[in-house]
């Protein structure tokens, strides 16, 4: 089925030390006001917490990993969609515990939150609930952590959430991290398609070449054609790539079969939900520029320069557009 985060998991790798200095930048003078030596001067107390949070009417699942709860909280949206972090994130962020709260959500219809409500939640399966349940992850993280605010950490899928957020509820976060932004999907998806084509025409890829020009151009009507393009954006994204893999080490707790199964569930779920039979599912009215481009937090944005899936001349031009306190680029 299909998905957006074909490459957002490896890109969390290249840019981990990046984020990790970005992050504490925004974190208001965390090493150099004596309020924040203070807090250092404690015997640190470790958090590690695995639970179901009743958020916007359903239970959902949280976990909170950490060296010191004292850190500053890192609240990571997944892609996808239904993509959850959760089983990888030991191996993939293990080593941020030591300066960060790590918060991993498996979002509706995702992971074991999905595994809790089933298909049932379908209805209410839409970008502006889901954008209002980080906000309520968020304000419950707030309370149970004794903190003031928060900082999103977002990628490919879940930017779209993040975006969302900082725009309603400026006050919840310090500051909003993405990697592989996403603005429009169909703007995106056009693009893609004719990036992956003009590769595979370089290459001389008959086979890829007959495929694509087979199933035409985006907009698609029909989802049997997204498994086609994907297929062959996969095969030149992973040309593409220069940065070594993510470590995607799947935690004992989620390997069982059950978990797998739950899991792929939920994948396939939210796929054939937001993009839709026809192409025309909720993920395909995306268009971030709509909501405006003023920010009351900063904006960091880590976007790979071959991006298949979030083309990088696309996200340049709406961060581009972007009014926030700060801003960075990379």
């Amino acid at each position: 089925m299909p998905e957006l985060t074909d490459t957002a998991r490896p890109c969390w790798l290249r840019v981990g030390l990046e984020a990790v200095l970005a992050l504490s930048l925004a974190y208001p003078a965390l090493p150099q006001n004596a309020a924040a030596q203070a807090l250092h001067a404690h015997a640190p107390e470790p958090a590690k917490e695995e639970m179901f949070v009743r958020i916007g009417g359903i239970d959902q699942w949280i976990t909170i990993k950490g060296d010191d709860r004292n850190n500053p909280v890192l609240l990571f949206l997944h892609g996808g969609p239904g993509d959850a972090w959760s089983p990888f994130a030991d191996a993939m962020f293990g080593g941020w515990e030591k300066d960060f709260t790590l918060v991993q959500w498996d979002q509706r219809g995702a992971g074991r939150t999905y595994g809790k409500t089933g298909p049932s939640i379908e209805p209410t399966l839409t970008v502006e609930r889901m954008a209002q349940d980080g906000i309520e992850v968020a304000e419950f993280l707030t309370k149970h952590l004794n903190k003031k605010k928060i900082i999103i950490v977002a990628g490919s899928w879940g930017s779209i959430l993040g975006i969302h957020m900082a725009h309603s509820r400026p006050d919840l976060f310090y500051a909003y991290l993405s990697d592989a932004q996403l603005v429009n999907i169909r703007d995106e998806e056009s693009a893609s398609y004719a990036r992956v084509l003009e590769l595979a025409r370089a290459a001389g890829d008959q086979p890829a070449i007959s495929a694509l020009t087979a199933i035409g151009p985006p907009p698609w009507d029909s989802l049997r054609k997204w498994p086609i393009f994907a297929k062959t954006k996969r095969a030149y994204q992973a040309k593409l790539v220069t940065a070594p893999p993510a470590p995607e080490k799947i935690s004992p707790e989620y390997a069982s079969p059950e978990e797998q199964k739950q899991y792929d569930a939920a994948e396939d779920f939210c796929a054939e939900h937001f993009f839709g039979l026809t192409m025309s599912g909720p993920l395909e009215l995306v268009d971030l520029p709509a909501l405006g481009t003023d920010f009351a937090i900063p904006i960091y944005v880590f976007q790979g320069e071959q991006d298949l899936t979030a083309p990088p001349k696309l996200a340049k031009a709406y961060f581009d557009s972007i009014k926030a306190p700060r801003k960075s680029s990379t």
